[in-house]
């Protein structure tokens, strides 16, 4: 495997930061910190704390730094109510000799926050699953398929084999569920968050109604927001909000939701939606954490329920918008109304077929999603 995609601007940063690395468990993170470090190291390495290990938390606390190392890793260290302050410390004092990198699979953007006494001595990455162009520098439709169909995390991916996707994908929720709630959130109602998630995959694809799902679980609307807002700081799902113009009635509060893990979606035309999704999302990440721009992902739709999957916004203007379509087909109606009233500059249609026409910059151009992860330069 080639390094992923961040690695190079994490190893500019390191010079005279702290680099932090958030990102869903199991989607690499401690392979990548440990590959920073030089010559195969693997977390038998000195210079690898796990705030999870007994021995390597007592080391954290004393605030004992392996000897002889110019790179130390911190895993899962948020779970301490004080780490903001002892990476602080730690940083202040020896930020001439070692390099500090943090990993976290919970929310590590969120709970760095409330109260950050670490302005200035870090910068933020978020890891994303495998996509179309990390994986190969030219992405083809056989590349796009085994991605739809497990997903961009590493071990389905890479295995390819369903049998051992099912028993992965029901780990990983078990260990979400179970370890990372526990240990961030104080939640009693576990079961039903449980059920909540298997109903999520569901809700792809279209407006998510708050109240019907407060509605199928019997509890407050209230309860089902924050429960989401868990899910979201535990990196399983994302919601983006629509995107607002002048000259259309755009919905307001209509959010959409998608899931991390796209190939938990049992449909294929929302499990592509979602891939794109993921795909679109890696880009703003990616672009607003090694160039600062501020970046958005959102979609189109008025009242009268015409709407456009994605929008891309950068710096507060959209840079281009998508739609998505699992067969070949003439651009939708939409994109041309939405043209015509909005100022987005290209629109895209992306597809699983081969055909490729129109000009995105006049009209809508209708192409191969592979074909358009190259041009448009998604990481």
């Amino acid at each position: 495997m080639e390094p992923r995609y961040i690695k190079d601007s994490i190893e500019a940063d390191l010079a005279n930061r702290m680099v932090f690395i958030g990102g869903p468990r199991q989607v690499g993170k401690t392979t990548l910190a440990l590959s920073l470090l030089g010559g195969g190291q693997d977390e038998s390495s000195p210079a690898y704390l796990n705030w999870d290990v007994l021995a390597d938390r007592e080391d954290i606390l004393a605030e004992r730094l392996p000897a002889d190392q110019t790179r130390v890793i911190f895993d899962e260290i948020h779970k301490y109510a004080r780490w903001r302050n002892l990476m602080k410390g730690l940083f202040d004092k020896n930020k001439t000799a070692v390099s500090f990198i943090v990993t976290g699979s919970a929310r590590l953007d969120y709970y760095r926050k409330g109260g950050d006494s670490l302005p200035g001595r870090y910068h933020y990455y978020r890891l994303h699953p495998f996509t179309a162009m990390e994986y190969g520098p030219a992405p083809n439709d056989a590349l796009v398929e085994q991605l739809l169909r497990f997903g961009g995390f590493p071990e389905p991916f890479l295995r390819g084999e369903e049998r051992f996707q099912r028993r992965w994908r029901r780990e990983h929720s078990a260990r979400v569920l179970y370890e990372d709630l526990r240990d961030l959130e104080h939640v009693r109602e576990v079961s039903m968050l449980e059920l909540l998630l298997s109903h999520l995959p569901m809700c792809v694809g279209s407006p998510l109604s708050v109240n019907s799902l407060s509605k199928l679980l019997q509890v407050a609307y209230e309860t089902v927001e924050r429960w989401l807002t868990i899910f979201e700081r535990l990196y399983l799902c994302y919601r983006i909000p629509p995107f607002g113009a002048e000259r259309i009635r755009a919905v307001r509060k209509e959010k959409k939701l998608y899931c991390w893990d796209w190939s938990r979606v049992a449909n294929r035309g929302p499990r592509f939606e979602n891939m794109v999704a993921g795909h679109l999302l890696k880009y703003c990440h990616y672009v607003e954490d090694t160039a600062g721009h501020e970046m958005e992902l959102r979609f189109i739709r008025d009242t009268d329920k015409r709407e456009v999957d994605f929008v891309v916004v950068r710096d507060g203007r959209a840079e281009f918008a998508v739609e998505c379509k699992s067969g070949e087909r003439n651009p939708a109606p939409a994109c041309r109304y939405f043209r015509e009233r909005t100022d987005i500059p290209r629109f895209y249609q992306v597809h699983l077929g081969t055909n490729d026409f129109g000009n995105a910059t006049t009209n809508t151009r209708v192409l191969p999603f592979a074909t358009f992860c190259r041009e448009v330069g998604l990481p």
